[in-house]
């Protein structure tokens, strides 16, 4: 009797329900339009770079096939200026960049920040490298490092560290990169990366030195 009871109330909510809520889909699974942090890999050593091309604050265009003809390139994809991680990175990269430039490469950072903010990283870091705009996340999604953080994660980084996501990036999807290094070699192959979906993991001077060609 007490199990007959159970299931007439079980039909009555469902019935409730589907009335005024409309059909249940019980294997429904979360709508998610973009991916994980744990979904993205981040090109390959031995992939080659789609062409891209990019401005800055401090640079009119940027071409990755325009200054490929003139040697290797490093990659760093960084958060933002709100990023005090990235910003150590930033800085600790520019302390260094006399022998980068000295192995014939060229270094570029690329955030989805707007180029206002941009000069905001530079003023931060001491940064006189060229610091990109990646307007539609183009170039993240093409080194297959586009994330979307969870929303208490975009909840912390825009209420505890300013980061504005919505209003500063190219929409309001608030989509991050991971902070991934990459050298390309004068062919537009991957000869080394540094990909970790921890943001505190960064690539270190002495690791590029020693992987540059």
């Amino acid at each position: 009797m007490k199990m007959r009871k159970q299931f007439i109330l079980t039909c009555c909510i469902t019935l409730f329900t589907v009335t005024f809520f409309g059909p249940i889909n019980l294997y429904a699974q979360p709508d998610r339009q973009f991916r994980s942090v744990e979904e993205v890999k981040g090109l390959r050593v031995g992939d080659t770079v789609p062409d891209f091309s990019a401005i800055g604050f401090n640079i009119a265009e940027f071409q990755l096939a325009r200054a490929l003809n003139q040697g290797p390139v490093v990659v760093v994809f960084y958060r933002g200026r709100w990023c005090p991680v990235c910003n150590r990175h930033i800085s600790a990269l520019q302390d260094s960049i006399a022998l980068i430039n000295k192995k014939g490469a060229l270094l570029i950072a690329v955030s989805p920040e707007k180029p206002e903010y941009g000069a905001k990283t530079a003023e931060k870091t001491g940064a006189t490298y060229a610091l990109l705009y990646d307007k539609d996340y183009e170039i993240a999604t093409k080194f297959d490092v586009l994330f979307q953080p969870d929303a208490a994660t975009s909840n912390i980084y825009n209420a505890k560290l300013y980061a504005d996501l919505k209003s500063v990036q190219s929409d309001d999807s608030q989509r991050l990169p991971v902070p991934a290094t990459f050298i390309i070699g004068q062919d537009g192959v991957i000869l080394w990366r540094h990909f970790n979906p921890d943001y505190r993991e960064r690539a270190t001077v002495t690791e590029i030195l020693k992987n540059l060609p």
